[in-house]
């Protein structure tokens, strides 16, 4: 089967899925305190989830990314990974992963690691437990470091995600790489992007620019520049003095749209080729349609058709553009 290709020749390999809209946390940037979750009926079922990402796996994606939410709260989300691992002992996926918040990894970690999973990106903004409750509204450190913990006694590399804030925890960002180096964890740091439910002018507020960020950190580590790529929007350096990857995801200050090759679903079956571009196609209505696979295939080929060049995310003076979602601000590759 032809292999998916968007209209500027970049191969779309790396497919993001959000199997939930629900949360434990409700940190500042992503999701207001007062949020209110779909009816369950309108997220895709655990089959319907298997169906899309085969199909997608058929069509040339390589990398699946389980999302959320958080994706570990959904009931019996092991049933999904279980699934789809097929696809790994087959070799037609190279990887599947997931990003998560990491408090209930102690329940999961070794089934994961038994469905194939070789790593995991967990979401930490601060070492500091006040902060980190302030950060999540409701999130215990302890409990998310527990999850860390879990994941590397089951085998699973674990990639930390930290969201850059300026004012909130840009004080210990350092510290944090520190403490990812020594627990043996590469850590990607984030600018604050125009999604979620912040409001904007708190949003625009907390940005820092991981320019600055890598400066503060050059003072204490030497940081060399890595020329690997995911195709995603992290660029890395390794820090010498301890052997850690250390990537930067600019979604702002720099772009990184020339290499995409990733597109995203939400847990309702809308397919967003851009993160920072407003527009989706409904692939849930294909999926209830029909047991034959032809439309669904047809309209994931029509909506990597209008994959635009780029994201148009940026702080200007009348406001920020970009697509407002939740659960999308950990967006490490």
């Amino acid at each position: 089967m032809e292999r998916l290709t968007d209209p500027f020749a970049r191969a779309i390999t790396y497919l993001r899925v959000s199997v939930t809209d629900r949360c434990d946390f409700r940190c500042s940037y992503c999701m207001d305190e007062g949020t209110r979750f779909l009816p369950r009926r309108d997220l895709l079922s655990l089959e319907e989830l298997d169906r899309l990402c085969t199909a997608f796996v058929g069509l040339g994606v390589k990398k699946l990314r389980i999302t959320g939410g958080e994706p570990l709260l959904r009931r019996n989300v092991m049933s999904l990974f279980r699934a789809l691992a097929r696809h790994l002992e087959t070799g037609a996926l190279r990887e599947l992963t997931l990003t998560t918040n990491g408090a209930t990894l102690p329940t999961h970690a070794a089934d994961l690691a038994a469905c194939g999973v070789k790593r995991v990106n967990v979401s930490l903004d601060s070492l500091r437990p006040d902060r980190f409750a302030a950060i999540t509204r409701r999130g215990d450190l302890a409990a998310v470091l527990a999850g860390i913990a879990a994941a590397k006694t089951a085998g699973l590399r674990v990639k930390i995600n930290t969201v850059a804030l300026r004012g909130v925890n840009e004080d210990e960002l350092r510290d944090l790489a520190s403490w990812a180096g020594a627990e043996g964890h590469d850590l990607s740091f984030i600018e604050v992007m125009p999604v979620g439910e912040m409001p904007m002018t708190d949003r625009a507020a907390t940005f820092l620019s991981l320019a600055e960020v890598r400066a503060r950190l050059s003072e204490h580590l030497t940081l060399s520049d890595l020329p690997e790529t995911t195709g995603g929007p992290a660029r890395y350096a390794r820090a010498a003095e301890t052997g850690q990857k250390i990537g930067f995801i600019t979604p702002l200050s720099h772009g990184f749209c020339e290499s995409c090759n990733r597109v995203r679903i939400s847990a309702t079956g809308t397919l967003y080729p851009c993160l920072g571009q407003e527009g989706g196609t409904d692939l849930r209505g294909p999926l209830r349609g029909s047991e034959s696979d032809t439309t669904l295939i047809t309209a994931i080929r029509a909506a990597i058709a209008r994959k635009p060049q780029g994201h148009d995310f940026g702080y200007g003076a009348t406001g920020i553009s970009g697509r407002v979602g939740r659960g999308m601000n950990h967006t490490g590759g």
